[in-house]
C-alpha cells in the first residue's frame, strides 16, 4: 500500500489551498461591498449637489412654461373672440352701409331722372306736354268768331 503520509500531506495542502481560496473569495466580497458603498456615496453626493438643484430648476422652468402656455392660450381665445365679434360688427355695418348707399343712390337717381325729364321737356319746346291732335274748328272758314 502507498504511504499514507504523502496522501495526508497532499490532503493538508489541498485543505490549506481551499481555506486560502475561501479567504480570497471573502476578501473579494468585502472589497466589492466597500467599493459599492463608496460608489453609492459618490452617487448620493452627486445627486445631492447637482441633480436635486437641477431638478428643482427644471421643475420651476416647467411650471413657468405651463403658466405662460395657459396665459397664451387664454389670450389666443380672447383674440379669437374679439376677431369674431369684430367680423360680426363689420358684417352688420357693411349691410347698413349697403342699404344706406342704396337709398341715397335711389334718391339721386330719382333727382337725375327728374332733371333729365325737365331738360328733355324744355328742349322739345312744348313745356313738357305732348302735342294734341288738332281738333276740328267749327268756325273755320266762316270768318266769324
Amino acid at each position: 500500500m502507498a504511504d499514507l503520509g504523502t496522501t495526508n500531506t497532499f490532503l493538508g495542502i489541498m485543505a490549506v489551498v481551499a481555506v486560502l481560496e475561501a479567504l480570497v473569495a471573502i476578501g473579494f466580497g468585502v472589497g466589492a461591498f466597500i467599493a459599492y458603498r463608496r460608489i453609492m456615496a459618490v452617487v448620493a453626493d452627486l445627486e445631492r449637489r447637482h441633480l436635486v438643484p437641477l431638478t428643482t430648476k427644471v421643475n420651476t422652468i416647467l411650471d413657468d412654461v405651463k403658466g405662460i402656455t395657459a396665459k397664451a392660450q387664454l389670450q389666443a381665445e380672447r383674440v379669437d373672440h374679439a376677431i369674431a365679434g369684430t367680423m360680426d360688427r363689420v358684417d352688420v355695418t357693411a349691410e347698413r352701409m349697403k342699404h344706406t348707399v342704396r337709398e341715397q343712390v335711389a334718391r339721386v337717381l330719382g333727382l337725375v331722372r327728374g332733371v333729365r325729364a325737365a331738360v328733355a321737356s324744355m328742349v322739345s319746346g312744348n313745356g313738357g306736354h305732348r302735342a294734341r291732335p288738332a281738333a276740328a274748328d267749327p268756325y273755320a272758314g266762316t270768318g266769324t268768331y
